[in-house]
């Protein structure tokens, strides 16, 4: 028996479409200002300087009256092999382009202050985005053809696609079903050998005969979920570092539970980050550990050296950052989310002691690439009814993670607001005032060329704020596949042995070489003197103060957003 749901109407699909496209992408921070920036520079071209304004619309006007007559009066012949060049669709699309140029004259216009002029540039980009012909039935020519064609199926699919996301409250851009943490991903053999409410901390199994005696603890971001260093034995960092000999530990966030809605920064610094170091430098007898931190985990890892430091604690034997943050003076894009109106709503909320959900987040990260993360799969999975492909990185980009609201809230003021960590005893954080100065650390730090979230340039500016230069390299691609490089034949390349770090990051980069293929190579060759002398491999992840509590990748990481926000906490496995 079918029980395919009979084929929509179009109005009703259209209709259907755009109620939960609300609710799949909900307003996003910032937009109101970057409304407000948008309108007020566009008043004050009309007092400033009307004429260059009034001219500026005419001419989109007669663009536009361009391409009408020339659809109406001449039209071309479709070419069989490409749909959008029939009349109608040709003018839609064409329209569109014509919109998108304007656009961006109109922001060469106003007179904005660098901040506001990013905010409307992007509130622009936002709109031409979602209005694009292609995110239409009745302007896409391939959803229509293919409605045709199978008789309405292509929309019926596309209906019950839209509704399973609706229940999953996000976006599927990977085939749903396709990866499990520990199934298919994070498959690397280890075990839980601590945790606490915030996180469990995790032991990876050795891949040699003998390992470097200090450990390596891993800091993720706890923006997503760990397992973006260790997705398929392909394309796994964690077992690249084990195949050079490093005993790797993992810090695996908790989904934040409402009894959490109240954590803050320094939480997540002391049971986070300070403890699993403890526990892994106990595990190795050891009194100092290599740490890596990535993205905010980089940042977290930053604060908690840094507090070390000024305590002279010795802890600390080496510092990784990959794509992190310290200064914040140019956040990238997410610039444009964070506002004073923004930040002291979340704080409001987070004393209230609310959850920021992970469905919100993911959200806002993915309409900062709205065209690639946001419309492309409106398109593919709504109107045309496919199932996106197996992709593990974008299975792990929409397994998103709460935060706790104080946490944020803080984030948000300390760092993207007012940039606080930068500037030497500003900020005290576990009684100590926060200097990175104070870090005297070997430090290694990357940055990525095409990053959008931690701008390669403010990567290079926080490594120039470390107390001892680091070796600094800048690898090709973005904030994810730029640190997920593995080294296979035709991978991507880096630049690095740009010498001292000069205040200019072009200067590095001028006199830096560039390399093909992976980083992390040239990373392995940084860390190995550094990890400590030859010893037999343990045979025991564990030890009598801290016994195997399950094996990885551990219930923390299997736990998703929505589940944590209503659900009792987790249960061991068996």
């Amino acid at each position: 028996m079918n029980d395919a749901p009979p084929p929509p109407e179009a109005g009703g699909f259209e209709a259907q479409l755009l109620a939960a496209l609300g609710a799949l992408l909900p307003p996003l921070p910032g937009a109101a200002t970057a409304a407000r920036a948008l309108l007020q520079g566009y008043l004050g071209a009309v007092r400033t300087d009307p004429a260059r304004l009034t001219a500026l619309q005419a001419e989109l006007l007669r663009e536009q009256a361009r391409l009408w007559s020339r659809a109406v009066a001449t039209p071309a012949p479709a070419d069989p092999a490409d749909p959008w060049s029939a009349p109608f669709f040709a003018l839609a699309r064409d329209q569109h382009r014509a919109l998108e140029a304007w656009t961006e004259r109109l922001i060469a216009l106003l007179d904005l202050p660098p901040g506001p002029r990013r905010a409307a540039r992007f509130a622009l980009r936002r709109w031409l985005e979602a209005a694009h012909p292609a995110n239409r039935l009745a302007t896409n020519p391939v959803a229509l053809a293919a409605a045709l064609g199978s008789g309405g199926a292509s929309l019926a699919r596309g209906l019950h696609n839209l509704r399973a996301d609706l229940a999953e409250g996000r976006i599927a851009m990977s085939a749903p079903g396709a990866f499990e943490p520990g199934r298919d991903l994070a498959v690397t053999p280890g075990a839980v050998v601590h945790e606490n409410p915030i996180a469990q901390l995790i032991r990876y199994a050795p891949l040699t005969p003998k390992v470097g005696s200090r450990p390596l603890l891993v800091v993720p971001p706890f923006i997503n979920k760990y397992y973006v260093l260790d997705l398929q034995p392909a394309n796994s960092f964690v077992r690249f570092a084990l195949q050079q000999g490093l005993q790797v530990f993992m810090v695996s966030w908790r989904n934040a539970t409402p009894a959490l809605a109240g954590a803050t920064w320094e939480d997540y610094l002391r049971l986070g980050v300070l403890e699993a170091l403890d526990v892994a430098n106990s595990l190795c007898a050891t009194q100092a550990a290599n740490v890596l931190g990535y993205c905010v985990g980089g940042t977290l890892a930053a604060c908690a050296a840094a507090v070390d430091a000024v305590a002279n604690r010795r802890r600390w034997h080496s510092l990784t950052l990959l794509a992190a943050l310290l200064d914040f003076e140019d956040p990238g894009e997410v610039a444009v989310y964070v506002d004073e109106d923004y930040v002291a709503g979340c704080e409001r909320d987070a004393e209230d002691g609310c959850l920021v959900p992970g469905a919100r987040l993911a959200a806002a990260f993915a309409s900062l690439r709205a065209r690639e993360l946001v419309w492309h799969f409106v398109e593919h999975r709504y109107l045309l009814g496919e199932t996106p492909r197996p992709f593990d990185l974008l299975h792990w980009n929409g397994d998103a993670t709460n935060l706790p609201g104080r946490l944020y809230a803080w984030l948000l003021r300390a760092c993207y607001l007012e940039n606080r960590l930068r500037q030497p005893g500003r900020e005290r954080l576990l009684g100590q005032p926060v200097d990175f100065g104070r870090i005297r650390l070997p430090a290694y730090v990357f940055g990525a060329l095409d990053d959008h979230i931690v701008p390669w340039r403010s990567a290079y500016a926080g490594a120039r704020l470390l107390g001892r230069p680091p070796r600094f390299v800048l690898g090709e691609s973005g904030h994810v596949a730029g640190v997920i490089n593995p080294p296979v034949p035709g991978r991507r390349g880096w630049w690095g042995d740009g010498g001292a770090l000069p205040a200019d990051p072009a200067a590095w980069r001028h006199a830096a070489l560039h390399r093909g293929g992976s980083w992390w190579h040239d990373w392995a060759v940084w860390i190995a003197p550094l990890a400590g002398r030859r010893i037999p491999a343990p045979a025991s992840p564990g030890s009598p103060a801290h016994p195997v509590i399950e094996p990885a990748p551990g219930r923390y990481v299997r736990e998703s957003a929505r589940a944590a926000a209503g659900a009792d906490p987790p249960q061991p496995q068996e």
